[in-house]
């Protein structure tokens, strides 16, 4: 970008809102990849008519330009692999209208998703999305990942409170599709297609989305067992008795021992791992629930590998639990200084034996590999531990993903339940898309962008993971 393009930019959005020192760009040019690349310029919009007249200098100029939430991506997707202008959402951070009546808010994508459900909860209104960096997260960046969390086993993802959406396109022209009703089927589902498209369609402004009654009871359990298969393959059971829990979460052994200092209780030395579950409604369905599901966890003759079933002794011990579960990922570096982060989903019943391959991968290539996350919809987090200054590790964690990948799809899965592709899955896409739709993918792509001006380098590219 040359000096008067700059000075084009500042016009519109204020000198004090676009920054090009080296210092400053470093703050946008990593994500939670850990990879760095650096963007020529971060501009912050403060309005969907400053990105229309943004991307109509864009898209004269030729350059690239990457929208951006709170840079908590685990592939890339908000990176700038090809230079250009990072747009940071953070000003469009406006709660613009919660309709308590009819179950209905609107929202600027710069919004903080944990501040967005805390908000709607005072007024006794639920927003089921929960990834787990919630307390950092955009809702533009979950709408641009379909993210989901540990929420999902019953309530959905993203995409699954999405009514409507205002976008601008890289032409400039804002666009506005879907509803803000429960139906709506008039023309083509352009809202589903720009959800979990990761900025390369268009830059979403405002986002419509449903909200639910907030539950008024919750309750929380805790089974520990001394055998990792047992933990997986009491998820299909669990969920095959008709019980419906609101998560159903899971951590190996390795998992645990990295949280272990937040966890409010000590664990008996032969524990493999830990499952927690949380039923949730009003109390006499939280109640029916938590007592069918104790009663399934007491028959010890069908389940002699559990070592002992909790309820949590009350919201605090509860909290703390979750605190243990949502800090696993970032723990994950007391083991080794890099790892590759996979989010694979597999049919519930094929946990064991995808959790049975990682174990058996980590033995074979002499990798510290664990595993945990949202067992109730088969959504597997698979944490490679690596150091990237080790050559021959590295080289063996790059091998390890590619084995767990083919395996995943040997299972019926998907090689992405929430993190999107990005740049770290691109090279693996054909893995599970065969290449008639990947090309029809790729034509959708250039009629919405023309000149690959919007977040390219993302989802079809063959580039591999930096060293």
């Amino acid at each position: 970008m040359n000096r008067k393009t700059i000075k084009e930019l500042k016009e519109i959005v204020g000198a004090g809102h676009l920054v090009t020192a080296r210092e400053d760009l470093m703050c946008y040019s990593y994500d939670g990849t850990g990879m760095e690349y650096m963007p020529s310029a971060v501009v912050f919009p403060g309005s969907a008519s400053e990105v229309c007249r943004i991307m109509e200098i864009a898209g004269r100029e030729r350059f690239p330009v990457i929208p951006r939430g709170a840079g908590t991506g685990m592939t890339g997707g908000a990176l700038a692999v090809e230079g250009g202008l990072v747009m940071a959402m953070s000003r469009l951070d406006r709660i613009l209208e919660i309709d308590a009546e009819n179950q209905v808010a609107v929202v600027e994508p710069g919004v903080i998703t944990g501040r967005f459900q805390e908000t709607v909860r005072r007024q006794g209104l639920f927003y089921p999305p929960d990834p787990a960096s919630q307390a950092f997260c955009t809702m533009g960046g979950n709408v641009a990942e379909c993210s989901g969390g540990p929420s999902a086993v019953k309530y959905g993802v993203t995409r699954d409170y999405v009514l409507g959406l205002e976008v601008v396109l890289p032409s400039g022209k804002l666009i506005r599709t879907g509803v803000r009703t429960a139906k709506g089927v008039v023309g083509y589902d352009l809202t589903r297609l720009f959800i979990g498209s990761e900025g390369t369609l268009g830059i979403v402004t405002k986002i419509i989305v449903r909200l639910l009654a907030l539950p008024t009871s919750t309750r929380t359990y805790l089974v520990l067992t001394d055998s990792l298969r047992q933990a997986t393959e009491l998820v299909a059971e669990i969920l095959k008795s008709g019980i419906l829990p609101k998560t159903l979460e899971y951590m190996d052994q390795t998992a645990l021992q990295v949280v272990n200092e937040h966890l409010p209780l000590s664990l008996p030395e032969n524990t493999r791992a830990l499952l927690l579950v949380e039923v949730d409604g009003d109390r006499g369905s939280t109640e029916e629930q938590g007592s069918r599901l104790l009663a399934l966890l007491a028959d010890r003759k069908t389940y002699p590998g559990i070592l002992a079933t909790r309820q949590a002794a009350g919201e605090s011990e509860a909290a703390e639990l979750w605190k243990a579960r949502r800090s696993i990922s970032p723990a994950t570096f007391r083991l080794r200084p890099h790892k590759i982060s996979e989010d694979v989903v597999v049919p519930k019943t094929a946990i064991p034996t995808l959790v049975a391959f990682t174990e058996k991968l980590a033995r074979e290539l002499d990798l510290v590999i664990l595993t945990f996350g949202h067992a109730g919809d088969g959504n597997i987090h698979v944490n490679i531990m690596a150091d990237r200054g080790d050559a021959a590790e590295w080289q063996r964690a790059g091998k390890a993903k590619k084995l767990l990948f083919e395996q995943v799809i040997a299972l019926s899965g998907t090689l992405s339940g929430e993190h999107g592709i990005g740049i770290t899955k691109a090279p693996y896409l054909s893995l599970e898309i065969e290449e008639e739709s990947l090309e029809l993918m790729r034509k959708i792509k250039r009629v919405f962008d023309p000149d690959n001006i919007l977040n390219p380098g993302k989802i079809f590219t063959t580039a591999q993971e930096k060293p």
